[in-house]
């Protein structure tokens, strides 16, 4: 049997590459590569500002060009960090001759030694992956995740006062809407999402165990912690003076848990709307052209649902794992989070696919009024939770004898089917003052779903 040719491994580079690509512009090998760039050559620009070391402030033309190097980094300079990598063996130190090799030949070999000046390979890195995961976060994971909150809004207050069966433990319950249903979901998301936009993005830049030596031997005399502080946060990133050779991941480990907590609620979305689908309380819009199952014509199988679970335990257990091994670094460092933090991409592609299919998702079911109606009207014995809450004020305003409403309720509905009409007999001989039993007899289990459609306007 022959070899096939190259193949993408992971699916994420090939069958869902177009909803996932996006994400390759940060988080892929040249994404950071082209970061770890940025942050040496932001890092010369910084030192030559302050005339360090004989420099002096580089002409506005010469920096353009300089910012180049990352701006307009392309398949050149990934050929060539590719060759050169094979060589040294070491990622960063690639970087750093690529920068070297870009100077000489825009006529700056007399800042040569300023290339990653007093700089351990962690402080290049952490930079890099601040900035790109910070960029891809904002750029593209939280859009989207934003675009699945709108959805699930407009879906709420599409069907606000749409009357549906509850059912708590799987049981027939209180009714409730389906917007309000739905407006759970997307409140819950909203406050998970806030959380994520709070959050830090940390890089250290202070040599080799985090002590600024090697500066304070160049020269003693400048104040390396806050330098390093101001260059870190003119990248737009968080700056964290006190570290080991590496920056702790801390900020990682509290992203990537609320990221997995925001994937749990997706993911509970994902098996809410699966089960009313097979409940028929929403209908799948038909796709033309396309094949439910490649055996039963009739079928409309809830592919994007289960695509989005699935994706949704991959990146969970991939943001887990990430949170649980970048938490700790032996002594002063360790490469466990070297090739650890290389699957960051893969965590999030897989978040990001299953965003994408809820969102189009959402937009291919109808709510089947008419199934909910018929659900409701075939439950009647979920009114009694109202008749013996009213019994029981009536009670303590001294108006009715009875001495045990909920008891009297379980006898007459638990386990067994209880229509209209004996619902409102019932009521009818109850020993309660004319008021109650009016409001009583006139609820059905579609009109017993409370505020539900008014929590809806709580989604702004």
């Amino acid at each position: 049997m022959t070899s096939l040719p190259p193949q993408p491994l992971s699916p994420l580079d090939g069958r869902y590459a177009a909803a996932v690509g996006s994400l390759a512009d940060y988080l892929s090998e040249a994404g950071l590569n082209r970061a770890r760039v940025e942050v040496e050559v932001e890092w010369i620009i910084a030192l030559t500002d302050r005339s360090l070391f004989g420099s002096s402030p580089l002409a506005d033309e010469q920096k353009t060009r300089l910012r180049g190097l990352y701006r307009d980094f392309g398949q050149a300079e990934i050929d060539w960090l590719a060759a050169k990598e094979a060589v040294t063996r070491h990622d960063v130190k690639a970087v750093e001759y690529l920068v070297r090799d870009r100077l000489s030949a825009l006529g700056l070999d007399a800042i040569a030694e300023l290339t990653h000046f007093a700089c351990t390979s962690e402080d290049i890195n952490s930079a890099s992956y601040a900035l790109t995961v910070k960029r891809a976060v904002e750029n593209v994971w939280l859009p989207k995740l934003h675009a699945v909150i709108g959805a699930l809004g407009d879906l709420a207050r599409e069907h606000r006062d749409a009357p549906m069966l509850s059912r708590t433990h799987g049981q027939p319950a209180t009714p409730s809407t389906m917007g309000k249903e739905i407006a759970v979901f997307a409140w819950r998301l909203a406050r998970v999402a806030k959380q994520i936009e709070g959050g830090e993005y940390l890089a250290k830049f202070s040599g080799a165990t985090g002590t600024w030596s090697a500066h304070l031997a160049a020269e003693p005399d400048v104040d390396w912690p806050e330098l390093s502080r101001s260059f870190i946060e003119g990248l737009g990133i968080d700056f964290n003076v006190l570290t080991t050779q590496i920056e702790s991941h801390d900020w990682q480990v509290e992203l990537y848990d609320r990221v997995r907590h925001a994937g749990g609620i997706l993911h509970n979305l994902a098996t809410d709307v699966w089960t009313y689908i097979s409940l028929g309380f929403f209908a799948q819009i038909p796709v033309a052209g396309a094949t439910g199952s490649s055996t039963m014509p009739h079928k409309i199988n809830p592919i994007r649902f289960e695509n989005a679970e699935a994706n949704l335990e991959i990146s969970g257990g991939l943001f887990a794992t990430l949170a649980q091994t970048l938490v700790t670094s032996r002594m002063q460092r360790d490469l466990t989070d070297s090739t650890t933090q290389r699957n960051i991409g893969v965590a999030f592609g897989h978040s990001l696919l299953a965003l994408d299919n809820l969102q189009r998702g959402l937009t291919e079911i109808s709510l089947s009024r008419d199934v909910l109606l018929a659900d409701l009207d075939a439950n009647w014995e979920v009114l009694a939770e109202a008749i013996q809450t009213v019994v029981r004020a009536e009670i303590a305003a001294g108006r009715s004898q009875i001495t045990d409403p909920y008891a009297l309720l379980k006898d007459l509905t638990r386990g067994r089917r209880v229509g209209g009409p004996e619902l409102a007999e019932f009521v009818r001989g109850l020993d309660i003052g004319d008021a109650a039993k009016k409001r009583l007899l006139a609820l059905t289990p579609a009109t017993y779903a409370g505020l539900a459609d008014d929590l809806v306007s709580r989604l702004g």
